[in-house]
């Protein structure tokens, strides 16, 4: 059996499980590149397999893709990136996944207090209303009756 050095945008989206339009969004983003046939359809190297991994394996954790693009850019083209490249890409993320984790535990321990108020100006919210300052302002959800008062003064 052959296996074919090139990929169409079609083979590519099966064998990674990334539509179409991601695949599309991720070349016009710079993050994978095709060829053009004399008819005008893309063709993948083999490699752009292991880059949309390694772009969805980002995403996963929550890196940007600009940060992404950054991180593929200093792989040299034509060769997949390989496991010691993951582990230096990483590591360069690790300082700013630490920091997104201590947010997401901030929050889910501090949302407990908030979920059911709706208004989000209770006296116990340090989230949105630390010591209920829109409490001085009235009853109700003070945040949005404010955006309507100023847009029925426009």
């Amino acid at each position: 059996m052959t296996i074919a050095k090139e990929l169409t945008v079609g083979q590519l989206s099966a064998r990674s499980g990334v539509a179409v339009t991601a695949l599309h969004f991720y070349e016009e983003k710079g993050l994978i590149r095709s060829r053009r046939t004399p008819g005008n359809q893309r063709r993948y190297p083999r490699d752009t397999l292991r880059r949309v991994a390694f772009i969805r394996v980002a995403q996963r954790v929550g890196i940007p893709l600009r940060m992404v693009g950054e991180a593929l850019a200093t792989l040299p083209e034509g060769r997949a990136p390989t496991r010691e490249d993951w582990e230096r890409l990483s590591s360069g993320w690790r300082a700013e996944l630490d920091a997104r984790i201590e947010q997401l535990v901030k929050l889910r321990d501090d949302l407990s207090d908030c979920i059911g108020c709706g208004c989000l100006s209770i006296d116990r919210c340090v989230l949105r209303n630390p010591d209920d300052r829109l409490g001085a302002d009235g009853s109700g959800p003070r945040r949005l009756l404010v955006r309507e008062a100023e847009a029925g003064s426009s």
